[in-house]
């Protein structure tokens, strides 16, 4: 089918978002458009600190206030997914110069431990582009739901060009490998990028 599905980091933790973080999200039409109307919600499946949580949060929302005062529609275009002070960015900008940018003002953040910079350059053809990822990602929640049940939860879609990402957490690989193998068959899915952490 053309597409590709990659596994780029093995151990990452999972965020419980805040009330306040949710509102936040839910107001970036990044989050709304990408994610199909959802949120960056991750509900971890297995033992996380209140403070690794409260940590987490307090990260995302100095990030949502940065994004907010430094233009170039960073708060728009980009997604921010934080786990265990692990900050995964997706979207797309208009050229590298803003990309980097990105990744600068989330250095200045206290509490970041790790950039993984996924935003991509360029711009998406038409609103049709932007309803296909919407559609991708809602079709992406409910095969997840399909195949393993309540345990998809865990899991959070993003959907940027044709091009999903995964983050979470799980003790189930098995479980997560049928996940992956289910989102292969969703029309119009170039590529499956996988964040999720294997938890032993």
């Amino acid at each position: 089918m053309g597409f590709k599905t990659k596994k780029r980091l093995k151990y990452f933790t999972v965020i419980l978002l805040s009330p306040i973080l949710f509102m936040i999200y839910s107001c970036s039409p990044a989050g709304i458009l990408a994610s199909g109307g959802g949120t960056a919600m991750v509900v971890a499946e297995g033992d996380k600190s209140l403070g690794t949580v409260v940590d987490d949060a307090t990260i995302k929302i100095n990030l949502a206030a940065k994004f907010l005062s430094a233009g170039n529609n960073l708060f728009v275009n980009i997604n921010t997914t934080v786990l265990d002070g692990r900050v995964l960015l997706t979207g797309l900008v208009e050229n590298q110069e803003i990309r980097i940018e990105a990744v600068r003002l989330v250095w200045e953040v206290e509490g970041v431990k790790e950039v993984i910079n996924e935003i991509e350059t360029g711009n998406r053809d038409s609103i049709k582009d932007y309803a296909n990822d919407v559609w991708i990602t809602t079709q992406a929640r409910a095969v997840a739901t399909k195949t393993i049940g309540f345990r998809a939860i865990a899991y959070n879609f993003e959907t940027i060009n044709g091009k999903i990402y995964m983050a979470g957490i799980t003790s189930r690989p098995e479980q997560l490998d049928s996940v992956i193998e289910a989102l292969k068959v969703i029309k119009g899915v170039k590529e499956i990028v996988n964040y999720v952490v294997v938890k032993e």
